[in-house]
């Protein structure tokens, strides 16, 4: 199956120059670094299409900040704790197929389908460590179950392990350049290939992390921007990771991640707990 981390990341597929007549498939185009357009699209992505339909787009209530996260079952989304921790609206649903009939009932029978939840801080919980430090992952509980037809993605099984070094992974999500920057209209997708963590790729430094809870990625021209964080990393066509990347003012050349196995226990604790 191939799939903000498009993560946007860098995420851009064919598009043509304003004015210029070029195309770029993929970028960067000839010319294109001369004119300066360049720089405000993201390269090493393409269109979503049909993969990533579990995604879902979180915003604050309070504005200015942006991520995604990942539907894992019918009443729980799996994200980075740094995208909520604050009243949130959720968008689920966005890069689904669903057909135009299925969509015409749902409105003229005057029926909410969930697609658009307010949560409140009282339903999200993040991990904590054993020294009671959150690290960058979260749970949210749904105020209204999604249908059962809404794409979701499988977690692996508790007990499984990190993704080996040199693995290619798919990231993608809405995240634009810098902050502020204009989001992109349709969901990006691309690959990056798993990669040893260095010393400086860490989460902020509020957040708890040792070796054994990080994954990092890199493949060259593809990065994780602004709003790509809590966008879910996909090996195997399982979610095996969460963008935990937060920058700011440029994109991140590496993509840090969180290790969904070293969680997996809690993901399942946790959601029985608050059911």
């Amino acid at each position: 199956m191939k799939l903000s981390f498009a993560v946007i990341f860098v995420l851009a597929g064919e598009f043509s120059l304003p004015g210029s007549g070029l195309k770029c498939n993929p970028p960067p185009c000839l010319g294109a670094k001369e004119s300066g357009l360049l720089e405000k699209r993201i390269v090493g992505s393409s269109s979503c299409g049909k993969e990533r339909q579990y995604h879902v787009q979180i915003t604050s209530m309070q504005g200015g900040k942006s991520c995604g996260g990942a539907l894992i079952n019918t009443g729980w989304v799996l994200t980075a704790a740094h995208c909520a921790q604050q009243k949130v609206k959720l968008q689920l649903a966005l890069n689904s197929d669903e057909g135009f009939f299925s969509k015409a009932k749902g409105f003229f029978s005057g029926k909410s389908d969930a697609k658009e939840q307010v949560i409140e801080t009282s339903q999200q919980f993040a991990y904590q460590g054993e020294d009671q430090k959150p690290h960058d992952i979260m749970l949210i509980k749904l105020n209204q179950d999604m249908s059962p037809k809404v794409p979701q993605i499988r977690l692996p099984p508790v007990g499984c392990t990190k993704v080996e070094t040199g693995k290619e992974v798919r990231i993608g999500g809405f995240g634009a350049k810098k902050a502020g920057g204009i989001a992109p209209k349709d969901l990006k997708c691309a690959s990056t290939d798993i990669t040893k963590c260095e010393e400086n790729d860490k989460p902020d430094p509020k957040y708890g992390n040792d070796e054994a809870n990080l994954m990092c990625g890199f493949k060259p021209r593809v990065e994780t921007c602004s709003g790509d964080g809590g966008t879910a990393v996909e090996f195997n066509n399982l979610l095996y990771g969460i963008v935990i990347s937060n920058p700011i003012d440029t994109c991140a050349k590496t993509v840090l991640m969180a290790d969904i196995c070293f969680y997996r226990q809690w993901i399942d604790d946790t959601m029985r707990k608050h059911s």
